[in-house]
């Protein structure tokens, strides 16, 4: 078994059986929620061919230094992070290609660098493994920049892929790839990591983390209830169960300026998650420390305003990625939702 990797034991067992027998396919695909692991077996598998464990680990997206390295880079201009593209490779022959920028996006610089070091042989074994995190916020342009990698791997390079969602890839990567799905833990699995880990909340922590360990431990409550309360009160008014002088009085504050529209819209998307739950008699929502404000939404709304809300709530989602104005974008989702 992969040395502390939670969850998932038939696909780790499949990719321990591809290490004993040296048949390993030259791209594979990790799909599954965020958090739950994808990166994390990555790097447990690429340990586990080259060797060097403790260096492959400096480049968990995780840990602090390399959060804060990637927060630094939001700040320099395109043009700069464009002359350096963002890798970590701490272990030579593993590299790690994430998100950069301040829309968190994998760039074309990024697929013509991962081409070039493609072709450099290993430093230390027979072996070469190259990670590309959440490949699904890759442009087109940078995903065809892949393709030309994906078609004609050099036989000593291993790819691995993750993304949230296979089917926001391209076909033609999706077809040069073994797919592999991680599932989210179980409550039982969820109730052992996190007593592993000493985690304070237990309980919020994993409802809220949806079976995902790594939403577990890098969960920031305080930061999410801030976020939440905004979006709860966006709900409210939007149902007409507030005025909207509600929403002006946060969306002018000068907390809301410093909010990612993308950590808004997740908070948003669990409630009213949950709001649906509640009105067709579910009992296993998220928020439960909310019960009572989300029963009462609940109450008040009708399945088809939940359906446009979630359809406009996607919408936004997928313009996060092309810098719109937060504040603008929301105000607009009150007043569409907002009745008449």
């Amino acid at each position: 078994m992969f040395e502390d990797f939670w969850g998932n034991r038939a696909l780790a067992d499949s990719l321990e059986q591809m290490l004993e027998s040296g048949r390993i396919p030259q791209t594979i695909l990790l799909a599954g929620p965020e958090g739950v692991g994808k990166a994390t077996l990555a790097r447990r598998f690429a340990a586990r061919l080259l060797g060097g464990a403790e260096s492959i680990e400096k480049d968990d997206l995780s840990l602090v230094g390399n959060l804060d390295i990637v927060a630094g880079r939001e700040k320099w201009p395109a043009d700069k992070r464009n002359e350096d593209p963002l890798l970590f490779a701490s272990h030579p022959d593993f590299v790690s290609f994430a998100p950069d920028g301040p829309l968190r996006q994998i760039s074309i610089p990024q697929m013509r660098l991962l081409k070039e070091r493609a072709q450099f042989r290993p430093l230390k074994g027979q072996r070469r493994v190259f990670l590309i995190d959440q490949i699904d916020r890759a442009g087109e342009q940078a995903a065809n920049s892949l393709l030309k990698t994906l078609e004609e791997p050099p036989p000593y390079l291993i790819l691995f892929l993750t993304a949230a969602n296979p089917y926001d890839l391209l076909p033609t990567i999706r077809s040069r790839s073994i797919w592999m799905h991680l599932a989210p833990l179980g409550d039982a699995e969820m109730r052992h990591f996190v007593a592993s880990r000493k985690l304070d909340d237990v309980e919020r922590r994993i409802a809220l983390a949806q079976g995902s360990p790594g939403l577990a431990v890098s969960l920031d409550l305080e930061a999410y209830d801030r976020r939440r309360a905004a979006m709860l009160t966006l709900l409210e008014v939007a149902s007409g169960a507030a005025p909207f002088a509600a929403w002006v009085k946060y969306a002018e504050s000068p907390a809301s300026r410093q909010e990612k529209l993308e950590l808004l819209l997740r908070a948003l998307y669990s409630l009213i998650d949950d709001v649906l739950l509640l009105q067709q008699g579910a009992t296993g929502i998220r928020n439960t420390d909310l019960r009572d404000q989300l029963a009462a939404l609940a109450g008040r709304v009708s399945f088809p305003w939940l359906r446009k809300a979630v359809a406009k709530v996607d919408e936004l989602a997928e313009l996060v990625r092309r810098n719109i104005q937060k504040n603008i974008a929301l105000d607009a989702l009150v007043l569409e939702l907002r009745p008449g």
